[in-house]
């Protein structure tokens, strides 16, 4: 998804959006593009996952393909509604910018290495690409609102990783 007038973020949703509607006849595809942003505007995610839902099983019968890459996202497209996040960080997780512009300072950084020779040599210059990345890094819009995700997120989640005094 290219860059729109209203913003230039890539957005999860705006992939999606993009997945389903490359798989429909043009005179479908903006009508279904048009439902989907709509779902994404709803401030209920329930609300909006079940019409997202819907339109995917109106979509089945005619583009089993399009109703496919619509329900393969669904869940990760909704968890920021899910949890609650306020706009400002919200804004800022729904946009893919910052992966991808670390990705591209890992990438810049490791264009003149011409011979790869193991698995340890690779991370090696991953990690070193990440710290001139993180030179480059700033605040993230609505920082103040990340303890409070952090919070959710740990009453959402059960624990994955065992404790240090379960793992001793």
């Amino acid at each position: 998804m290219g860059p729109s007038a209203t913003s230039s973020l890539e957005t999860f949703e705006g992939r999606l959006t993009d997945n389903v509607t490359d798989r429909l006849p043009n005179a479908l595809a903006s009508v279904v593009a048009k439902r989907m942003r709509a779902a994404y505007r709803n401030p209920d995610p329930l609300v909006a996952q079940a019409d997202l839902e819907a339109l995917a099983r109106e979509l089945n019968r005619s583009h089993p393909g399009a109703a496919a890459s619509l329900r393969e996202g669904l869940a990760e497209t909704l968890t920021i509604g899910r949890l609650g996040v306020p706009p400002t960080l919200a804004r800022t997780l729904r946009s893919t910018n910052s992966i991808e512009s670390m990705i591209e300072i890992c990438r810049d950084h490791a264009v003149n290495v011409k011979r790869w020779r193991d698995g340890q040599m690779v991370l090696r210059w991953i990690a070193a690409g990440m710290g001139e990345a993180a030179k480059q890094f700033r605040r993230v819009n609505g920082h103040l609102h990340l303890p409070a995700l952090r919070a959710t997120l740990d009453a959402t989640i059960p624990a994955v990783t065992p404790a240090k005094e379960d793992a001793a």
